[in-house]
């Protein structure tokens, strides 16, 4: 996979494009369902399969404040990939391009690579006030030579699936429910440093949805091994210092 940083970077060589927009924090089972209609949708195009996502939580920018991720850049970018992306946009978010309009967005992204068309949900939207709607881009593309493809939103028992109730599930302790949301089981991961009293801390890169304080069986690499979460510190008993870790929780 391609990691491009911002759209600005994109070059003619990545070939052409077909786009979709989102944070993907988590990488739950409604992502998977849109990854893989991304995916279906790119080759009918004979285009690369492309996620345009961002450095930090829009909201940081947009609501003066940003929720816990679910998952680390870093193990976002591995799942994304995993998934069979093939060019990962990393876009800077900030206040120019909160108020930049979706049409300009787009001008940017065709003035660097061949644009195909983009994937959307019926509630999704993008670009300044959140212009950039399904119906707005559909115009666009029929004017511009470029598709817009939308698809109905993941349910699973009748509810659409968002990040927010994972993180919810998450913070109450209820891995339960966010491993079945998520798809998979609740993973942390970071760089372990030994603490002072000789613990491996798990070192984040960035503010991490965490369980309840308390002491969880988890597995690195497949071994088992001991997580102890203190007034949102994570230490990994019995793991070596200074090395990347992916935690798996509930297994």
């Amino acid at each position: 996979m391609h990691v491009v940083q911002g759209v600005d970077a994109l070059r003619p060589s990545l070939g052409p494009v077909f786009v979709v927009v989102g944070v993907f924090d988590g990488m739950h089972v409604g992502h998977a369902y849109l990854l893989e209609h991304l995916g279906v949708e790119a080759r009918l195009r004979d285009a690369r399969p492309t996620v345009i996502t961002f450095d930090h939580h829009p909201d940081e920018v947009l609501m003066g404040r940003a929720p816990a991720l679910l998952l680390d850049p870093d193990e976002r970018l591995e799942r994304l990939a995993a998934a069979g992306v093939a060019v990962t946009v990393v876009q800077h978010f900030d206040k120019a391009l909160r108020e930049t309009p979706y049409d300009r967005f787009i001008e940017r992204i065709r003035e660097r690579v061949e644009l195909r068309g983009f994937l959307m949900t019926p509630d999704a939207a993008f670009g300044f006030e959140r212009r950039g709607t399904p119906a707005t881009v559909t115009e666009l593309g029929a004017r511009d030579g470029f598709d817009c493809v939308v698809v109905p939103p993941f349910t699973l028992d009748g509810e659409e699936v968002r990040s927010s109730a994972i993180r919810d599930a998450i913070v109450r302790g209820d891995l339960a429910t966010a491993a079945r949301l998520l798809g998979r089981p609740v993973t942390i991961s970071g760089s372990t440093e030994e603490a002072a009293d000789g613990r491996s801390r798990l070192e984040l890169t960035l503010p991490i949805a965490l369980p309840p304080d308390g002491d969880y069986d988890v597995t690195v690499d497949g071994d088992p091994r001991r997580l102890q979460l203190v007034g949102g510190d994570a230490y990994v008993l019995d793991e070596p210092s200074n090395r990347r870790v992916t935690v798996v929780l509930g297994s």
